[in-house]
């Protein structure tokens, strides 16, 4: 009885239905391999995924070092206003730019600990942050502005922000409002 409901589904099904379910199933036999359309011959391939993927390398730790320590915090050393005076101003820019780096978390979430390290963040959430920078020193060089843009990277990727006790974000806050528009 159902031999003959199969029979009788597949002898309903068309021809073109019937390329589409071999294709489906094609492509179901085998994980980590794809069917592709060679746009030359018209022909239908296939491409092993994984081995793709593999042969790829993911993060390069030499260039993360450099990303790191000769790009985004040499440039924040060489173009932040520098002295005791201005580090409470550098510290909450720092803590910005970790909270991005670190994907979101932040000291406030753990008692004072990250737990968590920018260095070793995604070599393109550093290229990211490290553009901002680089893009800051070329323009305005002004501390408020490169404030601004790491707050706004945060809250364009909903990471939140650091939590300061009141005179710490009352400095924050100004800092906000003395940015270029």
């Amino acid at each position: 009885m159902a031999n003959q409901k199969r029979i009788k589904k597949q002898e309903d099904l068309s021809e073109v239905d019937m390329e589409r379910l071999e294709l489906l199933q094609k492509a179901n036999e085998k994980i980590g391999r794809q069917l592709t359309l060679n746009s030359e011959t018209g022909n239908l391939e296939e491409f092993d995924e994984l081995k793709q993927l593999i042969s790829k390398e993911f993060e390069n730790p030499e260039e993360k070092y450099q990303l790191y320590y000769n790009g985004i915090q040499r440039l924040l050393i060489d173009f932040l206003p520098k002295g005791k005076e201005f580090k409470q101003l550098r510290d909450i820019i720092y803590d910005e730019k970790n909270v991005f780096l670190n994907l979101g978390k932040k000291k406030s979430d753990n008692n004072g600990i990250r737990k968590s390290d920018g260095r070793m963040t995604y070599q393109p959430v550093m290229n990211e942050i490290l553009e901002i920078i680089i893009k800051w020193v070329g323009e305005s060089q002004n501390p408020f502005d490169l404030y601004k843009a790491f707050y706004d990277l945060n809250e364009k990727h909903n990471y939140g922000h650091e939590q300061y006790d009141k005179s710490t974000l009352s400095v924050a806050n100004a800092m906000l409002a003395l940015s270029a528009k």
